[in-house]
């Protein structure tokens, strides 16, 4: 019976985002895309897949946004075009320059929290190619405004979008606070809660030097 189903799908043309899982078969260091730390590419075996959707996860103060930058840092730094669409006008590009972000290589897309605003721009992006690496910043939508926005129930939206990157060069990585979606080859990186850093002597002249990130992966199930 699963062996039809795969056969049909494939015949649709959906086999890639519907019947591969990972693991079933090596993948080309090429098919790879490093997210500029070392112990999280080495837990994601290189890197993330590209022609996959993806997805990074986390509370505030979690180190989401470090990771975010990092990863788009990485890619500016292989020499491709990345894209960040940020639904709430949030994300700091003198931050990100600090942390080696070269700033001529985004293409920064920002929104006032206007959520289905954000997801259709970010599939235009997609469509348009060009990207190595194209990200939705959903991690300061409110969870009650994610809740009420249709696509984000919507598995086939979600569909459509790993479908617009399937056997492409591009990654296309969500972050939220809470999970959200990813394709069959797309892993979920999980920050856990960490405390702050604070450097000196007394509480009233301490210096905030900001979070170390934890991050677990997910992937789906073999």
């Amino acid at each position: 019976m699963r062996a039809a189903l795969e056969s049909l799908l494939r015949a649709r043309k959906l086999d890639v985002t519907l019947t591969s899982m990972p693991g079933q078969e090596p993948v080309a260091p090429d098919r790879l895309a490093a997210m500029g730390d070392a112990d999280l590419d080495t837990s994601l075996g290189g890197g993330l897949r590209r022609g996959h959707l993806s997805e990074i996860t986390g509370a505030p103060s979690s180190g989401r946004t470090t990771v975010m930058t990092r990863a788009l840092a990485a890619a500016a730094d292989r020499g491709e075009a990345v894209a960040l669409v940020d639904a709430c006008d949030t994300f700091d590009p003198a931050s990100a320059a600090a942390q080696g972000l070269d700033l001529s290589r985004l293409l920064w897309v920002r929104e006032s929290g206007d959520a289905p605003r954000a997801l259709k721009a970010f599939s235009l992006v997609l469509q348009a190619g060009g990207f190595g690496l194209v990200v939705l910043d959903l991690a300061d939508v409110a969870s009650q405004a994610l809740r009420r926005f249709p696509w984000y129930t919507t598995t086939s939206t979600w569909m459509r979008i790993a479908r617009i990157v399937e056997g492409r060069d591009t990654v296309a990585l969500l972050v939220g606070a809470e999970r959200i979606a990813r394709s069959a080859g797309g892993v979920t990186v999980a920050l856990e809660s960490s405390p702050a850093r604070w450097y000196g002597a007394s509480s009233r002249a301490r210096l905030f030097t900001g979070v170390r990130p934890a991050p677990r992966v997910v992937r789906a199930r073999s």
